[in-house]
């Protein structure tokens, strides 16, 4: 059955949609029939070359590709992109700068709890060219390694520009982490310069940090210097400056100084080491994954300017902090000429409203959040439309977890009728999406709607055959052809054992991305989990997600986490529930969670075991952690719990009685 159309693109916007014009190009250039958006996605895969080549040139990429083929070799892993291409991707990041039309114009807009900035093009271009030069002075070349451990600020946005700029490869967490989660990152990366701040206000209480820098510093021996950025708060003034034993400390403003300079760009190769990004580390230490530089910024500039529709003059917000795949996301926003809006702090400040009011002053085109985010908002009993005038929105992104049905008719109810809402999903490890948003295609209640332009997107069932679309089952998500932002491998693994046991062990030659899935008749996509923590009671498989769906319906859940039990030599399917403030679970109670699942999934779904919890751990990029609690459950200690932002919690899983028959 096909899912409702929750909206419908107006003729005049596909008409004036970019992946339309963009689409006529193709027509016209080679003379090709596209009657509908399944037949461009086809032929993106069969014509990489073509393709790849006609996005960079309709976003008006700087730099080469080189004559060469697009792809050396096709095998996965082990594939190089446009092998002679030389770029810069701080250049193509700041090519908008150098436009004499955009020099007054804002380039960033940042509000935290306690202050409000804007940041033009102009001066983001000269502090970026300062930010080379310091760090030039500071011995910085290309390949090392800078880090940064800062909220989500425009200090942040230019040492990573300036970083970039010279080849330097960036990688960053957010000030929330404790020191072991973030040496469990940059103790693999050996970083040179860091990047650090001194505080961060969440929740209108403020956090130093400045015993938590210094415990990181002394544990990275290879950095020579650490750059304090300081927070407003009571260590402001002091500025909470970290010394290590041979580490030069300096203020921000120390180490940029104070004048500004035009910036310069040298071209590297297209796969040059860009940025280092981290699994969510909940299974052991995080892994610390590579991005190439071109590849990166071929993917993003795609999904902003074709799946997106983002274009010059308009305001992109996400919420995120530094810590997670959409600040990189964000921030190659200012390529397409747009502004980019930052924000750090409670998303629920102002009784849940405060996003809202943001995307309301900033007149806000594009609002991203996490689909836990929205989740929360719709529980809180937020009415964007009814308290906003949100005129300029046309888009709402969600990602982090598959959005609920319910979520879908939420955003249409309550945050606005005409908009675009874009369900997406790929993440740190692909720095980009397979299953995607799309202008000029309908939106169905709870379904992603297409999978993305040149990404060879399919699900396979444990045979390794595809399952055509509309039919019933679920299976892998895979990608049986290469793609550009496909990582260059994984810090410290010389011979690409762990990367290829990550990715390329259960379909040799495939990337297997870890998602439970299916597609639907009208090449849509619904993911229901993660297959790694898929549950399979009496051998069915089922997603957690089609579980979640249907209980976070019911008023007196806030949330839920469902795990698989091993029990009398079985598994049965195990649901804990966080309940509103001061209620408690009882036997009516879980009788109407139990036949809530049973009438709208299967009896097969229906928990054995409901069981009442004060909270859910979650990561810091606010993912529910099954795995973990699974090994609470189970009596073994988690790995790397200093990944979650409230370990804590586990301690409410462990040796529950109710488990015990």
């Amino acid at each position: 059955m096909n899912a409702e159309i929750l909206w419908q693109p107006s003729a005049e916007r596909v008409e004036h949609a970019r992946i339309t014009q963009f689409t006529q190009q193709l027509r016209q250039r080679y003379a090709q029939s596209f009657p509908d958006y399944t037949s461009l996605w086809r032929w993106s895969l069969a014509n990489k070359d073509f393709f790849w080549r006609d996005v960079w040139k309709f976003v008006g990429g700087v730099g080469e590709l080189g004559e060469r083929t697009a792809l050396d070799g096709h095998k996965m892993p082990g594939v190089r992109w446009f092998p002679d291409g030389q770029l810069n991707f701080a250049e193509n990041v700041l090519r908008c700068a150098s436009r004499p039309a955009f020099a007054d114009k804002d380039a960033i807009v940042f509000e935290s709890e306690i202050e409000r900035r804007t940041v033009t093009w102009r001066s983001l271009w000269l502090h970026v060219g300062a930010m080379q030069r310091a760090l030039l002075a500071a011995g910085v070349r290309k390949g090392d390694v800078v880090a940064s451990v800062l909220p989500n600020t425009p200090e942040a946005v230019v040492a990573m520009l300036g970083a970039t700029s010279i080849g330097a490869t960036w990688s960053s967490t957010s000030p929330d982490f404790g020191a072991a989660g973030v040496l469990d990152r940059f103790a693999q990366i050996s970083p040179k310069i860091l990047f650090a701040t001194n505080g961060y206000t969440y929740n209108g209480q403020f956090h130093s940090t400045v015993e938590r820098v210094g415990d990181i510093v002394a544990g990275l021996p290879t950095l020579t210097h650490v750059v304090n950025v300081p927070a407003n708060g009571p260590d402001a003034r002091s500025g909470g400056i970290v010394h290590g034993p041979g580490v030069k400390a300096l203020s921000w403003n120390d180490f940029i100084g104070s004048e500004r300079f035009e910036p310069s760009f040298e071209r590297f190769e297209f796969n040059y080491p860009l940025y280092v990004v981290y699994s969510s580390g909940t299974t052991g230490k995080p892994k610390a994954i590579i991005h190439g530089a071109g590849g990166t910024l071929l993917q993003l500039e795609k999904e902003h300017a074709l799946h997106g529709d983002l274009r010059q003059g308009d305001r992109l917000f996400y919420f995120s902090t530094t810590g997670w795949i959409m600040w990189n996301w964000l921030v190659a926003g200012l390529t397409q000429g747009a502004t980019i809006l930052l924000f750090d702090g409670s998303p629920f400040a102002h009784r849940g409203r405060v996003l809202w009011d943001f995307a309301e002053r900033e007149r806000c085109t594009h609002f991203g959040a996490s689909a836990k985010y929205i989740d929360a908002i719709k529980k809180l009993g937020v009415v964007p439309r009814s308290m906003n005038d949100l005129s300029a929105l046309r888009t709402v992104y969600s990602t982090g977890s598959p959005l609920s049905p319910e979520s879908f008719d939420y955003v249409y109810q309550c945050v606005k009728p005409d908009v675009h809402l874009a369900s997406i999903s790929g993440g740190t490890d692909i720095m980009s999406c397979f299953a995607i948003g799309n202008p000029v295609l309908p939106v169905r209640r709870g379904e992603m709607q297409c999978r993305a332009l040149g990404m060879a997107v399919d699900v396979w069932d444990d045979a390794g055959e595809s399952i055509a679309p509309g039919e019933d089952g679920m299976g892998e998500l895979v990608c049986s052809q290469a793609f550009p932002s496909m990582p260059l491998g994984f810090v410290n693994d010389d011979d690409g054992a762990r990367f290829r046991a990550a990715y390329f062990e259960r379909f040799p030659g495939v990337w297997t991305h870890g998602d439970w899935c299916q597609i639907t008749a009208h090449d849509g996509v619904v993911i229901v989990g993660r297959s790694d923590a898929t549950l399979n009671p009496g051998g069915v498989r089922i997603g957690t997600a089609e579980i979640y769906r249907q209980v976070e319906t019911v008023d007196e859940v806030v949330e839920s986490i469902a795990i698989g039990q091993i029990f009398n030599s079985d598994s049965r399917v195990v649901l804990f529930v966080k309940l509103r403030e001061g209620l408690t679970l009882d036997a009516a109670l879980i009788e109407r969670i139990k036949e809530r699942i049973k009438e709208n999934t299967t009896p097969r779904h229906v928990p054995a075991k409901i069981v009442q919890v004060a909270d859910i751990p979650r990561t810091k990029s606010n993912k529910i952690v099954e795995l973990a609690v699974r090994d609470v459950v189970h009596g073994r200690n988690p790995k790397n719990i200093d990944a979650l932002a409230n370990p804590e919690a586990l301690e409410h899983f462990r040796s529950r009685p109710e488990l015990l028959s």
